[in-house]
C-alpha cells in the first residue's frame, strides 16, 4: 500500500469497535453531537448480544429493591464484586430499561402485572426481575437499536471490518499514552485501512472461542482484550470464565443455548434415569448460581460417565412452554426433541468472560482516549461469577456513562498517522498452520483450563500456549494479515492472560475451582495483570 492514500484513511470523532448492545448504546447516545464510526466483523447484528435469550435484570417491581438486587449480585460474585460499581449499575437499571422501551423494544407484556411486563426469575435472583422478549431478548433489543443506527445520518457502519491493532502514541513515537484509532482489515477489499478517531471504544465482546465448546458466536475471539493489553491496559480477573450450565447437546446443533429462564420457570435437571440431582449439591437446587450448577453437572457427568444430563420442563402445560420459549421449542423440534413431551439433553459450555480490561464507571481505561464497555471490560460488577442477566444491563448503563464522559471533553487535534506498511510481507503459503493452531489452542484450553483446574494442567496449558504463540507471531510478521490470523493472534494472547491469572489465584472462588487450592481464602482479592507483570507465575 502506498504511504499516503486517501481512499484508505477514515476519520471519526468516535470509533466504536463492536456492534453488540454496548457498541449500539454508545453509538446512539453519541450520534446527536458526534460523527461515529461503528466497526463490526460481520453484519451489524452478528454478536453475542443478539444471541442473548434470557433478558435484562432490573429493579422494576415494587416488591423488589435496589438493595436486594445488589445483594444477589454480591452473593453470586463470591466476594469479588465492586460494591460501588454494583450499586451504580443497579441504581440506573430502571432508567436503562425505560430507554429501551422508549426506543420501541418489544418486551413481553403482562397486563396483570403492575409493570405491564412479564418478569421472569433466573438462578441467583431472589425476585422476578428479568424483563425479556420471550426467549429472544437479545435479538429483539439489537434489531430495534440496529434500525435506529442504520437510519442515523451521523453513524457510519463499517461491516465486515476487523480491527488489527490500536494506533497509540507509543506506536507513533510520541510521548504519553493515548489512542488515536485503529488499523483494520476491510475484508471485502482485503486492504488494511487506517481509521483515525479522537476517542476509541472497545466494545468487541468476550473470548468464548478460546475454548473448544462455547455458546458464543464465532466472532467472540478476545480481540478487544488482546488489543487493549498490547496497547498498555491492565486486565483483571481473567481466570473467571463462566460456563453456562445448559447448552443443548446434539450432534447437529452448534452450541445452542438453553436459557437459564427455563430453570427459572421450573425446569428440573435430571440424570438419564430421571433422578433429580441438584438438591444434593445446593439447597437452592436448579436456581443456584451458574458456577454451582455447572460444577454439579460436570461432577455428575464424570461420576456416571455421561455425555450429558437432561433439563426437563415437560411437566408444565404445553401452551406455557410454547409461549415462554418459542425459539427453544422450535429449534429443538427441528432436531426431533419435543420439549413439551421430553427432557432436553444439555452440557456446560463456556458462556461469558467475567474479567477483561480494567475500567472505571465511565468505561475509561489506562490509555487516554480509549474506552472499554461490555463483556470486553472489567468494571467489577461480575466479580468471581456473573449473576444471570446482569451483562446486558452493564452494557446499557456503562455505555451511557461513557458517552456522557466523551461528550464532556473538548476536541483534540489528531497527529499524522502513517498508513499500514505491508510492503515486506507475502501471501501465506500454508494456511493449514492457522487452522491447526486454532484447533490445538482451543482443545488445550478445554482440556486443561476448564471447570475444574489443577496447577499441573494450567502449567501444561501455558507451555502449549508459549509454543503456539511463537509460531503465530512468526507467521504474523511474515505474511499478509487475514481474518483468521488476526483472530488467532488475539485468541492466543487472551488464552495466556486467562492461564496466567488462574495460576496466580491460590484458592477456589466462584468460577475458578482448583483441586490444589480447594479452600476459600479469608480475604477476597482481584487478579490484575499489567503489561509489565513479570512472567514468574
Amino acid at each position: 500500500m502506498p504511504a499516503v492514500d486517501t481512499l484508505y484513511m477514515l476519520k471519526f470523532d468516535v470509533l466504536i469497535i463492536g456492534s453488540g448492545l454496548a457498541g449500539m448504546t454508545l453509538a446512539l447516545h453519541l450520534a446527536e453531537k458526534r460523527k461515529v464510526g461503528l466497526i463490526t466483523k460481520r453484519d451489524l447484528l452478528e454478536g453475542s448480544s443478539t444471541y442473548a435469550q434470557g433478558g435484562i435484570a432490573a429493579v422494576l417491581d415494587t416488591d423488589d429493591s435496589v438493595e436486594d438486587h445488589i445483594r444477589d449480585t454480591l452473593i453470586a460474585g463470591a466476594g469479588l464484586c465492586n460494591e460501588d460499581t454494583t450499586r451504580f449499575i443497579v441504581e440506573h437499571s430502571k432508567e436503562a430499561i425505560d430507554w429501551l422501551i422508549e426506543l420501541g423494544v418489544p418486551f413481553t407484556r403482562d397486563d396483570e402485572h403492575q409493570t405491564g411486563y412479564h418478569l421472569t426469575r433466573e438462578g441467583g435472583h431472589s425476585h422476578r426481575r428479568i424483563i425479556h422478549a420471550a426467549d429472544a431478548t437479545g435479538a429483539a433489543v439489537t434489531s430495534t437499536l440496529g434500525q435506529k443506527i442504520k437510519a442515523h445520518p451521523n453513524i457510519t457502519e463499517l461491516e465486515h471490518y476487523i480491527a488489527i491493532d490500536l494506533i497509540t502514541s507509543q506506536k507513533l513515537g510520541q510521548d504519553g499514552k493515548r489512542a488515536y484509532g485503529v488499523y483494520a482489515l476491510d475484508k471485502n477489499s482485503d486492504e488494511v485501512v487506517t481509521i483515525a478517531a479522537q476517542h476509541t471504544i472497545l466494545a468487541s465482546g468476550g473470548a468464548g472461542k478460546v475454548y473448544l465448546y462455547t455458546t458464543n458466536p464465532d466472532t467472540a475471539t478476545g480481540d478487544g482484550i488482546a488489543m487493549g493489553w498490547r496497547a498498555g491496559c491492565r486486565v483483571g480477573n481473567m481466570e473467571f470464565m463462566q460456563f453456562h450450565p445448559t447448552c443443548l447437546y446434539h450432534p447437529h446443533s452448534k452450541s445452542f443455548l438453553i436459557t437459564e429462564a427455563v430453570r427459572g420457570e421450573g425446569g428440573i435437571l435430571k440424570l438419564p434415569d430421571g433422578t433429580r440431582f441438584m438438591p444434593q449439591h445446593d439447597p437452592r437446587g436448579e436456581l443456584a448460581p451458574r458456577d454451582v450448577v455447572a460444577r454439579a453437572i460436570d461432577f455428575e457427568m464424570k461420576k456416571h460417565g455421561l455425555d450429558c444430563v437432561y433439563l426437563d420442563i415437560s411437566y408444565k402445560p404445553a401452551q406455557f412452554i410454547k409461549e415462554h420459549f418459542p425459539n427453544i421449542y422450535a429449534h429443538c423440534l427441528e432436531l426431533g426433541i419435543d420439549i413439551t413431551q421430553q427432557p432436553i439433553p444439555v452440557v456446560p459450555a463456556v458462556h461469558f468472560t467475567c474479567g477483561g480490561i480494567v475500567t472505571d464507571l465511565a468505561g475509561r481505561t489506562d490509555v487516554a482516549g480509549l474506552y472499554a464497555v461490555g463483556e470486553v471490560a472489567h468494571t467489577g460488577l461480575h466479580g468471581a461469577n456473573r449473576l444471570a442477566s446482569n451483562s446486558l444491563l452493564e452494557c446499557l448503563v456503562i455505555g451511557k456513562a461513557a458517552a456522557a464522559d466523551i461528550q464532556a471533553q473538548d476536541a483534540i487535534k489528531l497527529p499524522a498517522i502513517p498508513a499500514w506498511d505491508d510492503s515486506r510481507v507475502t501471501d501465506p503459503d500454508e494456511e493449514v498452520v492457522i487452522s491447526h493452531n486454532w484447533e490445538e489452542l482451543r482443545r488445550a484450553m478445554w482440556d486443561y483450563v476448564g471447570i475444574v483446574r489443577t496447577n499441573k494442567r494450567l502449567e501444561r496449558a501455558l507451555h502449549r500456549i508459549d509454543l503456539l504463540r511463537g509460531e503465530i507471531d512468526e507467521y504474523y510478521s511474515n505474511f499478509h494479515v487475514s481474518n483468521d490470523l488476526i483472530e488467532l493472534r488475539n485468541l492466543v494472547q487472551t488464552a495466556e492472560l486467562i492461564v496466567r491469572s488462574a495460576l496466580l489465584r491460590k484458592e477456589s472462588r466462584g468460577l475458578h475451582y482448583s483441586r490444589d487450592y480447594p479452600d476459600l481464602l479469608p480475604e477476597a482479592a482481584e487478579t490484575v495483570l499489567t503489561p509489565e507483570t513479570p512472567r514468574g507465575d
